[in-house]
């Protein structure tokens, strides 16, 4: 098993009266690629920038491969870092910008060539060596940033939002390749984003953190399939919530009909909040002692599968979306307007007290 490489204690933030942070307490492991995830104003961009000295904690320590490292200036700890704007410098070519650092060590210069050679090699930017970063799209001023970041071979990796300035389809390509430029080295890497898609598709764990607090740690798979609250499964893809009532220990009640599923820590009687995904909703071809009614007000062709839209009473907001793939003959069962069936698939449900009722 790796062994813990950074070790947050007890951390908390405050900008005068505002707490920005509050007791977060998190370890991560060597060479583990780690995102810390959540909406805008959440905390995470702060606890990145108290990990590199950028940001004093108020109170908490910060541990690094053993060593405390809370009140080290930034300059004494051992990071690298690529901000969302990759600050470049503007008047320096590529090869100098990834230099900078090196020189700034004093590192003769034949040393300095070797190594940023072998680093344009690595992100794939051999021939751009002597171009400017406004000579260069996005994706490869991100890259040269990175190339920057590692330079001095720091043993921790930050990144702030690294892909947020880049259109859709060359974001998706690029968390591809910061993965596999992350399984060649190694680094121990922190990425903050509030792009959940980003965080599921490239880290081994997420941190979901909320309005200064840590609200869930676990791998995707983990917090995809058991949220620990209704904001996780609300924030990390999309649920539906349906209400409903506890009536044993193993079953529920959704609008008069029975569910099997496992209530631990409820009681009977308890009002509940049924959060299920557009997957865990089934299309039934007619009606079902178990299914549910509702009309069609909208479908979205997303290529593999239709998003139904579905009006029922069931939901808080009247509203239900249904994944359902492509390979099935839907000219029969579903349209426009139309009345139609649906259940829901216990194995794939998630229930929490209903905190309004």
């Amino acid at each position: 098993m790796k062994s813990k490489y950074l070790v947050i204690d007890d951390l908390t933030k405050d900008f005068g009266s505002f707490r920005a942070l509050n007791n977060i307490s998190i370890d991560i492991k060597e060479g583990e690629f780690v995102c810390f995830l959540g909406p805008s104003g959440c905390g995470k961009t702060t606890l990145l920038r108290c990990i590199a000295g950028l940001e004093l904690q108020s109170s908490g320590k910060i541990f690094q491969n053993g060593e405390l490292i809370s009140q080290l200036p930034t300059s004494q700890r051992d990071f690298g870092i690529v901000f969302q704007s990759y600050a470049l410098f503007p008047n320096l070519t590529c090869f100098d910008n990834i230099a900078y650092g090196l020189q700034n060590l004093r590192w003769n210069k034949s040393d300095v060539a070797e190594r940023v050679d072998e680093l344009l090699s690595l992100i794939g930017l051999s021939d751009h060596s002597a171009k400017f970063p406004s000579q260069l799209s996005g994706g490869e001023q991100q890259r040269i940033a990175l190339a920057r970041a590692i330079a001095t071979s720091p043993n921790l990796l930050l990144l702030d939002e690294p892909l947020s300035a880049l259109d859709a389809k060359v974001r998706v390509h690029l968390r591809q390749e910061l993965k596999k430029f992350h399984r060649r080295l190694g680094l121990t890497t922190i990425m903050v984003t509030h792009d959940q898609e980003e965080a599921l598709s490239i880290a081994d764990r997420i941190f979901v953190m909320s309005d200064g607090e840590l609200m869930q740690a676990g791998s995707p798979r983990d917090i995809y399939i058991n949220p620990a609250n209704p904001f996780v499964a609300n924030f990390i893809g999309m649920t539906n919530f349906i209400d409903g009532t506890v009536v044993g220990t193993s079953s529920i009640d959704v609008a008069g009909k029975r569910i099997s599923v496992q209530c631990k820590g409820l009681l009977k009687g308890d009002r509940i909040r049924v959060a299920a995904r557009p997957e865990a909703i089934e299309i039934c071809p007619k009606r079902t002692k178990t299914s549910f009614e509702g009309k069609v007000t909208d479908l979205e062709f997303l290529g593999s599968f239709v998003r139904v839209h579905i009006k029922t009473s069931l939901s808080p907001n009247n509203n239900l979306l249904v994944d359902t793939p492509m390979v099935e003959n839907f000219n029969s069962v579903i349209s426009l307007d139309s009345a139609i069936h649906f259940s829901l698939s216990p194995k794939l449900l998630n229930i929490f007290e209903n905190d309004d009722a």
